[in-house]
């Protein structure tokens, strides 16, 4: 079987904005593919191109073994898209809006009630069925259109930013769907600024930063690759934050003038550790106190955006 998505040379601008610059992705079949990358990165771009929605400059891709530009109507068929905000009729009840998208998707009458009551029940949603969606939560919304968007079953499924908004408890729920689609062996690309939820979610995952991969791997690798651990140094005053943020020359992965906070990656030894300490202050006025933690994906995020791509 070839992969759920594949993407080669991807490019794409808008006027004098180039928004993807000859992008390359893979994604295997039956897992969770996370693309992070801050506002104006190329992610919705990249979302657009491979669902068909818009074209690429240059490039091929093919998605779930159909070409985008030839084979528009097999793509759509196979794919499932849920956009940044929910997209449903708030007038109607979630059942009515359920069976309304069966009905659009070409199922029978009976066929959609039963889709929709199955649909209901998936995500959790059949208490609140017959009730207005205007009243619902903006977690029931999120689930209910996720919901909407596999009335017909998806191979894959493209969710961009689907938790914008959303508060810690209805974040919880929606990656819990998320985790079942992936274990019903329904691919899944997500788009995302919160690096917690690719860290929870994705088998893989892809930096963007100005239409360019950046980075790709898994989390551990991202990690491993960037810095094993992150060393944590508070400094005595905003002086000797300037002073030390200036002999990093950019290798800082953390920066937190208001605590007085510098990040510096670190292999976590206690040699390296030492040795970092008298680079950054020869003098030891400087340096407070410091911790040492293990390496985020946020600083795998700030070390690597603007510098040059790295596989693993």
């Amino acid at each position: 079987m070839p992969p759920a998505i594949e993407a080669t040379g991807l490019r794409k601008a808008y006027r004098e904005v180039q928004v993807l610059d000859s992008l390359d992705l893979t994604v295997a079949r039956g897992t969770v593919f996370s693309l992070l990358g801050p506002n104006g990165a190329g992610k919705t771009t990249t979302v657009r191109i491979l669902a068909t929605l818009t074209d690429a400059d240059a490039g091929r891709a093919r998605v779930a073994g159909h070409d985008v530009r030839t084979e528009r109507r097999a793509v759509r068929h196979a794919i499932s898209l849920t956009g940044q905000f929910a997209a449903v009729d708030e007038l109607q009840t979630g059942e009515e809006n359920l069976r309304m998208m069966g009905r659009l998707s070409g199922l029978p009458r009976a066929a959609a009630h039963r889709r929709a009551a199955e649909l209901l029940e998936r995500f959790a949603l059949t208490a609140a069925a017959r009730r207005p969606v205007r009243g619902w939560s903006g977690g029931m919304r999120r689930r209910l259109d996720l919901a909407a968007g596999l009335v017909r079953p998806a191979e894959v499924v493209f969710l961009d930013e689907p938790t914008t908004g959303l508060d810690p408890r209805s974040r919880q729920e929606l990656w819990q769907v998320v985790r079942d689609l992936a274990d019903d062996g329904t691919t899944v690309f997500l788009t995302t600024q919160y690096l917690e939820e690719a860290d929870q979610l994705a088998d893989r995952i892809a930096v963007l930063d100005a239409g360019r991969l950046v980075a790709e791997g898994t989390a551990p690798q991202l990690k491993e690759r960037v810095a094993g651990h992150r060393l944590d140094l508070v400094l005595t005053d905003a002086a000797a934050y300037e002073r030390t943020l200036r002999r990093l020359a950019g290798r800082a992965v953390h920066r937190s003038p208001e605590t007085l906070t510098l990040g510096v990656p670190t292999d976590g030894t206690a040699a390296d550790v030492r040795a970092r300490l008298d680079a950054l202050d020869p003098d030891r006025t400087g340096i407070a106190r410091f911790a040492l933690h293990t390496a985020t994906l946020d600083d795998v995020f700030l070390a690597l955006t603007q510098k040059e791509p790295l596989h693993v």
